[in-house]
């Protein structure tokens, strides 16, 4: 993929789709800073070579992903890469109007914000590098809005069209911005005890793997997209083989999508 002694920044990079596109770089011969909350097993059992560099701390917070950017550059001298890949989802059961400010406020901050103040304290550094990239973790609900979700559908849809203006702007400079917008993957997000299928299987006694199952009966594959199927699609538009490919949206849903 042309990558082979870059240097990449992930959020969220403890678990799922992060961790899996952690690993991915990592066999491109990549180093990662690694940014995460709290730290797991299977990140750790990457940086025993230092080739993966952990950053633990909030990304929520307003300083916490210009943490993460100088400790890349410290640790390794520059930034090539940036994967905006932190987020969460608080299914909404009982509807818009019971969210308060203080919900909207997590939500665009974790969703959103913590995508702005990553990529702001990257592109100085990005540009330096340039030809570079930043490849953001979408969803398909920043244009399949669901009430059950409202807040993070928004939150999703504001990340798209921000990376749609980044590539206009930062395009003719060299740094390519592109997202990745998954159908439901098999993380803890969705599959997890505190998960979507679980928080929407509580109130109706239903079994949350029949609301899993329901989730993707109308996908053409049948199935969840897995975490490494997204990380795969996520390093392809990281690389240079990608290297005119620049305010695209790449879906990987198992074909859930059916509009043209």
């Amino acid at each position: 993929m042309h990558l082979a002694g870059k240097v990449a920044v992930v959020t969220g990079a403890s678990k799922g789709i992060g961790l899996a596109v952690t690993r991915a770089l990592v066999a491109e011969e990549v180093r990662v800073a690694a940014g995460a909350r709290t730290t797991s097993d299977e990140l750790a059992a990457l940086t025993a070579d230092g080739t993966v560099v952990p950053v633990l701390g909030d990304l929520s917070a307003p300083d916490g992903p210009a943490a993460l950017v100088d400790e890349a550059v410290r640790t390794f001298g520059a930034i090539d890469v940036l994967v905006n890949n932190v987020g969460a989802v608080t299914p909404r059961l009982d509807g818009f109007l019971a969210i308060d400010d203080a919900e909207w406020e997590r939500t665009l901050a974790i969703n959103f914000l913590t995508a702005v103040r990553a990529t702001r304290a990257a592109l100085p550094h990005l540009l330096e590098r340039a030809p570079s990239t930043i490849v953001t973790v979408c969803s398909v609900n920043s244009f399949l809005p669901d009430p059950t979700v409202v807040d993070y559908s928004a939150a999703k849809a504001a990340l798209a069209n921000l990376s749609k203006s980044l590539s206009k702007e930062f395009g003719p400079r060299g740094v390519r911005v592109n997202t990745v917008s998954p159908g439901p993957v098999e993380t803890a997000l969705w599959l997890g005890d505190q998960g979507v299928a679980a928080t929407l299987a509580g109130p109706g006694g239903r079994e949350p793997e029949a609301i899993a199952k329901e989730a993707v009966a109308g996908a053409a594959t049948g199935r969840f997209t897995r975490p490494d199927e997204v990380a795969d699609v996520v390093v392809l538009l990281a690389g240079g083989r990608a290297g005119n490919v620049t305010g695209s949206d790449v879906v990987i849903d198992g074909g859930l999508v059916t509009t043209l």
